[in-house]
Order: C-alpha cells, then structure tokens, then sequence
C-alpha cells in the first residue's frame, strides 16, 4: 500500500478530553496568557451564573503559586453541583460534567434561564489543560470532594464531612498545565478589571479577590450598590458631562437589555458591551443596533424639531463623539463568533435594541428640551470637526504628509519588500535607536525611533494628529493611511513591535501608542499585527555565565541556580544593552518573548491610561492603593 492511500486505518479518535490537549486553542484562543487565563474565567462564569440565577451572594477568587506556576481557586455559596449518580451513565453529576464535553445543565433554560458559560464544555476544557482540578462541593449537610488530573479521574467522588445544612456551594481549585501554556501566571490588572465589571453588572453580589502569591497576601472586595450607574461614574472620571445619564431597560420573552449612556466634553466613543456577563469587546448585533438606533434618533429629532443644520449633515460618528455607553444583554441561546466569545452573531437582538433605543431615546429627547439641545450642539460641531478634519487630510495627501513613495527620514528600514516577512521595531529615544538599529538583521527588521511622548488622541480634537510630527511619521512609515483612506492591506509590516523601557516613561509612551492605534489603526490590531516587545528585567553574571529574568519569578529561580551567589544588573532602558545583548535578548525571533496585542489589551491600555494621567485624583489614588504592593522598583 502506498504512503498517498487514505484509509479508515487512518481516522484517529481521541476522546472528548483528549481532544482538548491536542487542540487546546479551539477552546480558549491561544495557549498563551490569554488563554492561560481563560481557564480562570469558565470556572467564574459558572459562579457568576449561579449569582444571575438568584442562589449566590458571594463569589471569591484565590490565587496561590505552586512550583512557579499560579493556581486559581474560585468559591460561591450557590446550589452546589450535583453529586447524585446519573442513571444513564451510571456516574456522579459532577464527574460527568468535569470529563465529559457538551454535559450540563445549561441546554433546556430550566436550572438556568440564561448563562455565561460555556454551554457544557467550559469545566471539562479547565480540566482537560489543568495539571489537576479539585472540585468541593456543600450540598444538604454535607461536603463532597473529587480530584482529577488532565481530564480523566484522579480519585473517586467521596464524603468528607458534614456542612451547615443551611449552607451551600461550590469550590473549584486548579492547576494550569505547564505542559499546554507557554505563560504561568495570571494577568492580575485583566483579572481585576473583569471582577470590577462584574460586580456593576451584579449590583449586590460581593466578590473577593486574594492574592496569596506574594509573602504579603492581598484581599480586595469588590460590591456595588447601584449597579450600571456606579459603572458609568468610573468610565466617566473627570470628565465633564453635558447630560444626564440616559437609562433604559427592555425585556421581551427571552432577552433582556439594560443600557446607560451619557455624552461628555471628550473626542472619543467608548461602548462597553456585555451579553450574560461576558464582555463582548469586539461587540456584535447588540452594538451595531445601538449604534443604528442612536444615528436613526437623532437625526430625526433634529429634523423634526428644526436644529438640523444645512451645513453639514449627520453621519454615525458624529452621534457617538463624546458619548459612554454601557449595554448589558441577557438572552438565551446567544450565538458568539469564536469560542471565547468576544462578539455576538444573534441577528435578532440587533432589531430588538435598535427598536428598543430608539423608542426610549426619541421620547427622553422630547422630554427633555433643554438636554436635547445640548447633545444636538455637540453633534453638530462634531460633524462640522470631522468635515474639517477630512479637508485637512486632503491637505495632508495632498502635500504627501500620510501617503507616497517618501518615507520618513528616521526610519532604518529593511531590504524585503515582502510585508508578510517584515518587522518594524517603534522605540523610543536615539540611544534606543542606535543600539537597536546596530544589534537588527537589516534584511527583515526597521527600526522607527520616536522623540519624547506622543500626542494623547484620547484628549485631541482630530485636527492636531495631522499637526504632530511623530505621528506623522509613524503613519507614514507603517504605510496604511490613515481614516478614509486607511488601508490595512497596504500596512509595509505584518509585526509591529513597541519597543519602551521597562520604566514608568516607557510604559506611558506604549499606552499612548496603544491608544492611537486603537482609536484609529483597530484593524492592525485585529488582524494580529501588532506586538509589545519585552525587554528583560535583569542581567545575571555568574564568573563566565550569563542569564537574564524577564520576571521577578525567573529572577528568584536563576538565583537559586547559581546558588545566590549570582551579581545582578537591573535593566532600566534599552539603551543600557550593547546591540549583542540586545539582538540575542529582545530582537532575535529564536529567543525573544512577544506578546501579541489584542482588543482587550488595547481596551485597557485606554482605561490605565485615562487613570493614571486624567484629573480624577481621588479614581487615581484608589487605584494606586490598589496595586501599590505590585510595584518592585520605582524609578525617581
């Protein structure tokens, strides 16, 4: 027989946690931090369902480290999962739906009218790639306990003790598997941002957070009182507002939406969207019918009530500039796109918000005159900027300030004219630049330096990003254009590497550049095109050898390798690494660590940096409360 024959001695079954190991990324996107702390979310997701199903009050997650490697124990004081043998499988609930995919109690809408889960699959994925799960459950007076290991039974479902029978719930106590994850830590500053959510969008549910991984555990309680509007407050920080807030709530027989939306003295649109608890951030139906309904509002109450203005007319954006929405939808049977549902596809929730929004807000703006009036004005000065801004990059293209066959003079570009094999290097500072260009390959690698602080677009009116010259030049450099004429297929590079010092300076000048990305290059970042370059922390001698610690975690380990008796050189700026250092550390493809940027990077990227840099001293200084223990070195 031949090697090109194809026969059924050639079909492979692997079981349902089996496939998981061998696939892990169909299930959680990636095996790096993403996915790492993916796992983390389907075990909350499951709490948090049993919170919107009326039986849990209080939610806590732990995290501890054992071997290097961050575990994660999530507890709730809901029903607890069954424990009660199955009949047609002849196993314990629980069992089943650790080891099992597609089994739960989410598919008929009676244990639960609507979820966030995974549907069946998210605790058999958490234990398919966990080196060990162990689940506790309190249920009618008593406490059970099972462990597995990598998806398949570790020790059978046993009694343990009794419990207050007035009592219940569930702990669940996992390992990631260091044999599937490139990462071994969670994100703390994601996993905090999501708890927050969480509790605005659960008014009155407590969750905990404790961080035992450092010698000095952390405990942050998270709780709010009224919900949606104490989530607006935070989104909104310093700004100034020119409405009120605009509540609206709709229900139909299976989805339930609940909305709050305010316009602000700002530039910039922010929607913040959610279905069954889950953060959509890259949006969906519920989204493009809001925004259609915004428009659609808008445009008419202005043409009916006479404020309409001839010179200019309305288009979508213009209704959004200034405006924070948040749109929280609960539905059955949502349809994501991607398993990690991060966009909706549901086609009739878009009519149903879009519907429901334009009712509601046509009548607010009808009621409210005086409030009308303003968000008129702002939209109409914001369609009048944007007509502006359009005639200045005609300008612009005209003058070849965005587009041509002229790149900018900084740039040390590379020979390969093939984009899919190109990378650009965009660092800051000329030290960083001279090291950086003498350590490249010049064949597949640029390098763009960029002079002190980019402008904050977050803050600008469009008009000054066609006045600042850095801008300008990365733009120009990267080769896409830029608003109507942005073109991600024309981008010169499909890896575009921001490269900062590992200092305050050099974390403030990323989420700038964060921020202009997100706000007018998203696609780059969608298509997967956009990188952090990670530099490393720490130089470790000992006699002739030589390690470097991205971590503070590698940093302790290379120590006890050497015996403690290493010297160590802590790293501030880039400019501090000759060009070998620097090529073998940060720049080489076979050594380096990359971390993609994703939407939700981005996201956050915008949140930090409206923060630590915005005018609300008080939002600033609970933050920095916060996160004060995480700080290792503080550069004055």
């Amino acid at each position: 027989m031949s090697d090109s024959e194809y026969s059924a001695k050639d079909i492979v079954v692997l079981s349902g946690t089996q496939g998981v190991r061998k696939r892990p990324a169909m299930y959680i996107g990636s095996t790096a931090s993403p996915g790492f702390i993916h796992l983390l979310y389907e075990v909350l997701d499951n709490a948090i369902d049993e919170a919107i199903a009326g039986y849990a009050k209080n939610v806590t997650v732990r995290l501890m480290s054992e071997e290097g490697t961050d575990v994660a124990e999530i507890s709730d004081d809901g029903r607890g999962i069954p424990v009660d043998v199955i009949p047609k499988v002849g196993k314990p609930a629980l069992e089943v739906i650790l080891t099992s995919l597609h089994a739960g109690a989410k598919f008929d809408n009676k244990a639960y009218k609507v979820s966030g889960g995974l549907h069946g699959v998210g605790l058999t994925v958490v234990n398919s790639l966990s080196e060990y799960t162990e689940v506790t459950v309190r249920k009618d007076g008593k406490t059970y306990r099972q462990r597995f290991s990598r998806g398949v039974v570790a020790s059978p479902l046993e009694e343990i003790g009794v419990s207050n029978p007035n009592e219940s719930g569930t702990t669940i106590k996992f390992k990631p598997d260091k044999e599937i994850f490139s990462v071994s830590s969670f994100d703390t500053i994601e996993l905090t941002e999501r708890l927050r959510d969480l509790s605005y969008l659960n008014p009155g549910l407590k969750i905990k957070l404790v961080d035992e991984r450092e010698q000095t555990p952390k405990e942050v309680v998270y709780l709010s009182k009224n919900g949606l509007p104490d989530f607006l407050e935070r989104l909104r920080g310093d700004t100034q507002p020119l409405s009120k807030p605009i509540q609206i709530s709709k229900s139909s027989d299976h989805t339930k939406m609940e909305l709050i939306m305010q316009y602000e003295s700002t530039y910039s649109e922010e929607v913040v969207s959610f279905v069954n608890k889950i953060k959509t951030t890259q949006g969906g139906t519920h989204v493009t019918g809001l925004r259609g309904a915004l428009t659609r509002a808008i445009t008419t109450y202005g043409q009916k009530n006479g404020r309409s203005r001839k010179s200019v007319s309305i288009e979508g954006d213009d209704t959004r500039e200034g405006l924070i929405v948040i749109i929280s939808i609960m539905m059955q049977s949502p349809e994501f796109e991607g398993q990690t549902k991060e966009k909706l596809g549901n086609s009739s929730v878009k009519s149903f918000v879009e519907n429901a929004v334009y009712t509601e807000l046509s009548k607010y703006l009808e009621e409210n005159p005086a409030e009308a009036a303003k968000i008129l004005d702002k939209v109409y000065t914001a369609a009048e900027a944007r007509e502006s801004a359009r005639r200045a990059r005609e300008l612009a293209r005209k003058k070849g300030l965005f587009e041509g066959a002229v790149l900018p003079g900084k740039l040390a570009d590379c020979t390969e004219t093939d984009p899919t094999k190109c990378e650009i290097f965009i660092v800051e500072g000329e030290s960083a630049a001279g090291s950086s260009k003498e350590a490249r390959d010049r064949f597949y690698q640029a390098i763009l330096p960029l002079r002190g602080k980019v402008l904050n677009v977050e803050k600008a009116a469009e008009e000054r990003i066609f006045a600042n010259a850095e801008l300008h030049t990365m733009v120009t450099a990267l080769g896409t254009g830029i608003k109507e004429s942005f073109n991600p297929d024309g981008a010169r590079y499909r890896k575009i590497i921001l490269l900062t010092d590992a200092d305050v300076d050099g974390s403030h000048i990323r989420t700038l550049l964060l921020t202009f990305l997100y706000r007018y290059m998203k696609p780059l970042i969608e298509r997967g095109y956009v990188f952090i370059g990670q530099p490393p922390l720490y130089k470790v001698s000992k006699g002739h050898e030589v390690k470097y610690a991205y971590t503070d975690q590698q940093l302790n380990a290379i120590m006890k390798e050497f015996d403690g008796k290493g010297a160590v050189q802590r790293y501030k700026g880039l400019g501090e690494m000759n060009p070998e250092q620097l090529w073998e550390t940060t720049m080489d493809p076979n050594s380096r660590l990359l971390k993609r940027v994703t939407i939700g990077d981005a996201e956050l990227a915008n949140t930090m940096f409206t923060i630590l840099m915005g005018l609300d001293v008080e939002q600033r200084r609970r933050f920095l409360e916060e996160h004060a223990s995480e700080v290792k070195f503080l550069d004055v």
